[in-house]
């Protein structure tokens, strides 16, 4: 009998099953975002990724802009005046033309 006493628990022992979860163990936070999350974090990081090179493109454009001022040696406000002043001898030539044309017309009824 003694040797059933011996036996006889560890055969109980090795009968016995053992369950695991169905779910994989993890800590990571990466592992616990939903679809959603996932979707809003890829669309933050091609944002962010778009507006750091719609800034570039701003940056290169005030540079080139400021760099051709110095070229031409004209500031901004210089730059205004020589318009300005363009823009009145265009109309001073139109008006000049314009009477021209008042006179020949004039003439041409004349002849008429």
């Amino acid at each position: 009998m003694s040797f059933l006493t011996r036996t006889a628990p560890s055969l109980f022992r090795a009968t016995r099953t053992t369950t695991f979860a169905p779910r994989a163990f993890s800590t990571s936070f990466v592992v616990r975002k939903s679809p959603t999350e996932t979707v809003k974090a890829a669309a933050k990081t091609v944002d962010r990724a778009v507006a750091n090179k719609l800034v570039d493109g701003i940056e290169i454009g005030q540079t080139a802009a400021k760099k051709a001022k110095e070229v031409a040696g004209i500031s901004t406000g210089e730059a205004k005046g020589k318009a300005s002043e363009l823009a009145g001898e265009a109309k001073g030539k139109a008006s000049e033309l314009a009477g021209e044309a008042k006179g020949k017309k004039e003439e041409i009824k004349e002849k008429l």
